[in-house]
């Protein structure tokens, strides 16, 4: 037994030990979270309830079993619910997805969810003409189509149900188009309108506004005004367009409802579909999720502004921190001196690292929003003002806060890379007749990339996760445009942005439908954790092959 102690095999079990709880963790994890976030994309069965007592004077109930949770019965007695005299300890009690939000007439219009205990229920079935919409702002209604309507005419067509499920996607395409007109034709020109506006202000500020530039400025607007006209009718009539159909639902209680096709975004027939038709709709529900907007105050739609806005915000974060981290690990380990202030400085920069977060959000905020942000717009944009440019919080100005947050990591990472690189290798350098500047860009700076891309995988793995800072110099729950679009210069840093880990802080959090929303939480979570987890192989591997290049020198 000393003997395998002294051979260090409990060591070497320990750490395994270690690794193996750690990959179990992260494994755990991201089960977890696939297997909560997929419920926001599987066609889950709707059932028909049938109630022992009616409720809000109807004994059948539409929606999807979302739980069934047991519940003390001491617990439930405290709430107020009453039990008979004979309930069992422990009672089961469903909690039911109803949808038909806004739908509804009393106080369960607002209500999304119901809770009934399990022995109210005498019956359920899943009826295969039960039909699912997916509303663009009010969430999913359960019910049958009880017809479609044309121009306010019944619509005949052999199969209504066909026809449905053709004309939503052409809805959509004229939604899409729509979209297209004000987020691209109609923003150009609007910025120019802004562009004609400030340039006006500007020769009116210096005393150039002469009255041939009034003139020039006023033949411009009109042009531009005609534009703006004509986009805007052809706008009007796309959204006429969508407003000429419309489908009959009845619900539960056999109440009809008439919802205009533009307020439906899909729609299915989940317990008429075979499991191939769920696997498709799974993934397309996956795609969307991944490239459409938000919708219904988050509760609903894709994500695709919150990652963007993520990988924008961290490839800027990245651009700006390893320079600076690099020159000042260089500057540390290559050319100061072995003095108290260096270890000073060293000292400061490990005890950065500790700083909380909410700190840098704060100095970002009051430094670069405040004094730089406006700065630049006293100095560069004065015939905005008073209306901020760059003196407001945005993306450039959040890359900024986390390219600070993370810089002693990328410091303290390159320095021990440069650290480790043998004195002989520069001494060889030198007495070859090569000068301290060419060995250190020809011979070590090659050699400590890989630990440069170690601070930088530890600096994307921290800056990708991190929200607290970003709510003060930057993230919104959502915006108008994305940084980046067609206007020139195309990449605008001075906009508002989304960001992932701000997205499931407020859908977990700040959302009116709480329930609704929590398997979109656990899926925006999964991939979360997946870009950063992917990014980290990535610069892993990089690192990987430029060790391997190394190796026979001995590093």
């Amino acid at each position: 037994m000393t003997g395998w102690r002294r051979a260090g095999t409990p060591w070497i079990w320990l750490t395994a030990a270690a690794v193996a709880v750690s990959v179990l963790a992260l494994a755990g994890i991201i089960l977890l979270l696939a297997g909560q976030g997929v419920r926001s994309f599987w066609p889950a069965p709707v059932y028909q309830f049938t109630l022992r007592t009616p409720l809000a004077g109807q004994n059948q109930l539409l929606g999807e079993l979302y739980a069934r949770p047991s519940v003390p019965q001491q617990q439930l007695r405290e709430a107020g619910v009453p039990l008979p005299p004979d309930a069992p300890a422990t009672l089961t009690r469903l909690l039911i997805k109803t949808g038909n939000r806004d739908l509804a007439s009393g106080p369960e219009s607002t209500r999304e969810f119901m809770l009934l205990a399990e022995r109210d229920v005498l019956a359920r079935r899943a009826p295969p003409d039960v039909l699912v919409l997916d509303r663009e702002e009010s969430g999913l209604a359960y019910g049958t189509l009880a017809g479609m309507l044309e121009n306010g005419q019944p619509l005949v067509a052999r199969n209504l149900a066909a026809e449905l499920l053709r004309r939503i996607p052409e809805n959509r395409a004229l939604a899409a188009r729509a979209r297209h007109l004000q987020h691209h034709a109609l923003a150009r020109v609007n910025h120019r309108f802004e562009v004609l506006r400030l340039e006006e202000r500007q020769l009116a500020m210096t005393g150039q506004l002469t009255p041939q530039a009034v003139s020039r400025l006023h033949a411009e607007r009109i042009e531009v005004e005609y534009q703006f006209s004509r986009l805007t009718a052809e706008l009007e009539s796309i959204n006429q367009d969508r407003q000429r159909d419309a489908l009959l639902l009845r619900d539960a209680a056999g109440r009809i409802h008439t919802l205009p096709l533009s307020e439906v975004h899909n729609a299915w027939y989940p317990n008429a579909m075979s499991l191939p038709q769920k696997l498709m709709h799974t993934l397309r529900a996956g795609w969307a999720f991944l490239s459409e907007n938000p919708r219904a105050s988050n509760t609903a739609g894709g994500i695709f502004p919150a990652l963007f806005g993520t990988v924008l915000m961290v490839v800027l974060m990245s651009v700006m921190v390893m320079p600076l981290g690099v020159i000042a690990a260089v500057y540390l380990h290559e050319y100061a001196g072995r003095h108290w202030l260096t270890r000073l400085l060293r000292i400061a920069v490990v005890n950065l690292a500790g700083v909380p977060s909410i700190v840098y959000g704060v100095f970002g905020l009051g430094f670069f929003v405040y004094v730089i942000g406006g700065s630049l717009d006293q100095l560069l944009f004065p015939q905005a003002l008073p209306d901020p440019t760059f003196g407001t919080p945005g993306v450039l100005w959040a890359a900024l806060t986390l390219a600070l947050l993370t810089l002693p990591v990328v410091i303290v990472a390159t320095e021990e890379g440069l650290s480790r690189i043998p004195v002989a290798l520069r001494q060889g350098s030198l007495a070859l007749g090569a000068t301290q500047a060419q060995t250190l860009w020809r011979i070590v700076l090659p050699m400590a990339v890989p630990a440069m891309l170690t601070g930088m995988i530890l600096a994307i793995a921290r800056a990708a996760g991190e929200t607290a800072p970003l709510m003060l110099v930057g993230v919104v729950k959502s915006v108008p445009a994305l940084p980046v679009d067609t206007i020139f210069p195309y990449l605008h840093l001075d906009r508002k942005f989304m960001h992932l880990g701000f997205q499931i802080y407020d859908m977990a959090l700040q959302s009116p439908n709480v329930e609704a929303a929590q398997p979109l939480v656990y899926a925006t979570a999964l991939l979360l954790v997946v870009m950063v987890v992917g990014l980290n192989l990535a610069a892993m591997g990089l690192r990987h092959s430029l060790r391997e290049k190394f190796r026979s020198l001995g590093i």
